[in-house]
């Protein structure tokens, strides 16, 4: 992947944006690399395998929704939805698969075509209707929050009918070739979104007009883009991206739960900015976020694997997410 952002080129702001946002991305990986070898030598339980696969298997998740909120964080924007978005596209394709007994590929289909006509509505909100996107995406969380309890009369729907499509998350394609290195398909997923959404943002007009957008939308305007468009595009895309995850977390369980996906969206976020994505807009990167969803399921598992309770979790998690965005805040101000 392509690890790259846009300034201006030539701009004296260029040097000074790539040293502060290289170094956060760095200084991500090293935190990570930290935490990997602090949580083993305070638990013997945490590097064994099953461990180990176990946090691969969350960041996997945390992972699509967080490459998902790159792209509409890029623009200028957020999305407070996507959370219940991978909710409702996980109910979706329990709907098609369980209650109406449909083949396993058009319940995938569903799931990602319905996070696509999600992002699509959200998109039309910010780019046509004009709505901020902290409130359009919030309308959103909860319109999409309502329609899963209401379509499931607020009960799970379980896949035990539906034979592989735990396999989408749980099972191991490597593992079958190479039986040491059980590596969950999950992963494999998320890889192949990353490399795909990484070359979207760097490779093409779409990718080239998402950092536009963040960086100055009105030049875009002027120049007689129709930046509209572009942007119900991109949280279209980004949409189709959430229906992915939605799939991992229904196959992981191997359920579609109405009542999940409240909180996903800010670990998201976090993910994202502990990344070096500005949430000013027109920089970041794929590879941050990855960095990012790897730091949070690490602390979540270790924290975990260390017994400290729940409460003191979600304590550090809050913790992080303000260092994350106080370290925004000055690069920034480096950069500006």
């Amino acid at each position: 992947m392509t690890d790259t952002a846009r300034p201006v080129s030539g701009s004296p702001e260029k040097v000074s944006f790539f040293a502060t946002a290289t170094a956060q991305r760095l200084l991500a990986f090293a935190s990570l690399i930290i935490m990997l070898i602090v949580f083993s030598v305070l638990s013997p339980n945490f590097m064994q395998t099953n461990n180990m696969i176990a946090i691969l298997q969350a960041a996997s998740i945390n992972g699509v929704l967080a490459i998902a909120v790159t792209l509409i964080i890029i623009t200028g924007g957020i999305d407070l939805s996507v959370g219940t978005m991978m909710t409702f596209c996980a109910v979706v394709c329990a709907i098609v698969l369980t209650n109406l007994g449909m083949p396993l590929w058009t319940g995938i289909a569903a799931a990602i075509l319905t996070g696509a006509a999600a992002g699509f509505v959200s998109g039309t909100f910010v780019a046509r209707m004009m709505i901020p996107p902290f409130i359009a995406t919030l309308g959103m969380m909860m319109i999409l929050r309502g329609l899963s309890l209401i379509s499931t009369g607020a009960r799970p729907i379980y896949f035990n009918n539906t034979p592989g499509f735990d396999q989408i998350s749980r099972g191991s394609l490597v593992g079958q070739i190479f039986p040491a290195m059980p590596l969950p398909n999950g992963v494999l997923i998320l890889f192949a979104v990353a490399i795909a959404v990484s070359f979207i943002l760097n490779r093409t007009v779409l990718g080239r007009y998402t950092y536009a957008l963040g960086s100055n939308e009105e030049a875009m305007r002027l120049s007689g883009v129709n930046t509209a468009a572009w942007k119900t595009a991109i949280y279209t895309l980004a949409g189709g991206i959430v229906g992915i995850a939605g799939l991992l977390i229904a196959s992981r369980l191997n359920s579609a739960q109405p009542a999940l996906g409240m909180g996903y969206e800010l670990e998201a976020i976090a993910a994202v900015v502990i990344g070096g994505t500005s949430l000013s807009g027109g920089r970041g990167t794929v590879l941050g976020s990855l960095i990012g969803a790897l730091i949070i399921a690490v602390l979540a598992n270790g924290l975990r694997v260390l017994s400290v309770a729940q409460e003191w979790q979600i304590v550090a998690m809050g913790l992080i997410i303000v260092a994350a965005v106080y370290a925004d805040q000055l690069r920034r101000s480096k950069t500006g």
